[in-house]
């Protein structure tokens, strides 16, 4: 992608080739239209009855989904996902959306709390909206990402305004569409492409009181600290912000000597793979048990020399590009830092011949001999990559797993739970897996520990963000 102040190019990691070109706002006036036909929007729509909420808000899940043919292509040309791998994305845009519609009454209904009080006495704990939500969404997963604030925000009575990645800026447009064909109210879904001085105005607008950003640590901490010293401004009128950050990872999968190393072999690398490594919650740094180290090293190699790296627009294609030629290099410098410090490559690249430098095309590699001062162990490689450390017991990956800035998931493969249950409190992690690894499931709280964010989306409880609880206390006369 490139910007300057007043345009948006979206380039393609595929070919290089120009996907798109936007034009931001021209002026803060044009923003604070927006944001007040945003919240008249709000105000409309919180008087909808619930049940027709929810229904509406399904009619756009589905108007989506029934587009996945069409958009996946558009997709591919934005940020490179391989064409046999689309329609997965827009099938968990709506399987995640179906799951939290299916959780709204539950989550937003008056909750009486009557129980043992004086006769008269009428106790209820009500959700009620928040206002307009600012959702910035990331380039990586871009549909998925989405609807985990954006359902909740809508069928709880808010608007929203879509802030896409500049990698996907079609994605918003599209969500937008769908509610649109669907018969939603004017202003309640509005797509905006913004420069990062547009992004702090938008984050400390008096008018909006909650921000979801996924993204970069850096950009995550620009956010928390322009909607803090907004709210910290003399005479502000926005009240104190509610800012959710989903950020970083750099995940951890721990074998233990009891697993089984075929299975976890062929599952952690899918883990640290897929979509070229571009995943917060993938794999990045796996500790194996010595006993199965040399075996599951060689079960690793065996699954990764299977990969196909190509073009993503050919179904045989399993392993496409990195998003750009600035991320490309810096896996490519994170591998060449390792090697320099001892690491051992144990892929060959001359496999991968479309690999080569100056591109997004980056081989699959397997690291060992590799150990924590070297950045493919520490800082986020966001890219095809897994490094493998040997260990001696629990306790030594216990520490190796915790000794990192970030704490989004990790995983552990055994086949004794008692041992799983025995390691999960002592993981700073927001997720901990049992033999699986890579996952959201919409019924668990998608948090993170450290650097990896705050704040909850998914599950009943992602509610919670886009509404503000109030207490109505009530003695008839």
């Amino acid at each position: 992608m490139a910007f300057d102040d007043s345009t948006l190019t979206t380039i393609s990691p595929v070919d290089q080739s120009e996907v798109v070109s936007r034009q931001y706002p021209s002026s803060n006036a044009h923003l604070d239209h927006v944001i007040a036909s945003a919240h008249a929007a709000h105000r409309a729509w919180r008087t909808v009855p619930l049940t027709d909420r929810i229904a509406l808000v399904h009619k756009a899940v589905d108007h989506l989904a029934s587009r996945a043919l069409e958009l996946g292509p558009e997709l591919t040309a934005q940020m490179g996902r391989p064409a046999r791998y689309t329609a997965a994305e827009f099938a968990t845009y709506k399987d995640r959306a179906v799951w939290l519609l299916n959780q709204a009454e539950a989550a937003l209904k008056d909750q009486s709390v009557d129980q043992g009080r004086p006769e008269g006495i009428k106790r209820v704990i009500r959700r009620a909206p928040v206002g307009v939500c600012l959702l910035v969404g990331a380039w990586n997963f871009p549909y998925m990402i989405q609807v985990n604030a954006l359902i909740p925000a809508l069928v709880a009575g808010n608007s929203v305004l879509l802030k896409p990645s500049p990698q996907t800026p079609l994605v918003a447009e599209r969500i937008q569409q769908s509610f649109e064909a669907v018969g939603f109210p004017e202003g309640l879904v509005q797509t905006l492409h913004l420069n990062p001085t547009q992004m702090d105005y938008l984050v400390a607008h008096p008018l909006i009181p909650f921000i979801s950003f996924t993204g970069s640590v850096a950009n995550g901490k620009r956010v928390e600290k322009t909607a803090a010293l907004a709210s910290a401004q003399e005479g502000y009128k926005g009240g104190f912000k509610v800012v959710g950050l989903e950020l970083g990872g750099k995940d951890a999968a721990y074998v233990r000597k009891d697993s089984d190393p075929a299975y976890a072999a062929e599952n952690i690398v899918d883990g640290a793979m897929f979509n070229s490594g571009q995943s917060c919650c993938g794999i990045e740094r796996v500790y194996v048990h010595e006993s199965l180290y040399d075996q599951f090293v060689e079960e690793v190699v065996k699954v990764v020399k299977g990969y196909k790296l190509g073009d993503p627009r050919e179904q045989e294609t399993t392993l496409g590009p990195v998003v750009s030629l600035r991320s490309a290099a810096t896996i490519r410098e994170h591998i060449a830092e390792a090697v320099s410090k001892g690491a051992t490559a144990l892929i060959d690249e001359s496999a991968f011949p479309l690999a080569k430098e100056g591109t997004t095309y980056v081989a699959p590699q397997v690291l060992v001999n590799v150990d924590h001062s070297m950045k493919v162990m520490s800082e986020e490689t966001f890219g095809p990559v897994m490094g493998i450390m040997k260990v001696k017991d629990d306790a030594e990956a216990l520490e190796l797993i915790n000794d990192s800035p970030y704490g989004l998931t990790a995983s552990i493969w055994t086949k004794d739970e008692q041992a799983y249950a025995a390691l999960v409190d002592d993981i700073d992690a927001g997720t901990v897996f049992m033999n699986r690894c890579d996952y959201l499931d919409p019924a668990l709280p998608w948090t993170g520990f450290k650097d990896s964010g705050r704040g909850i989306s998914l599950s009943r409880y992602g509610y919670d963000a886009v509404t503000k609880a109030k207490s109505l206390h009530i003695r008839p006369l």
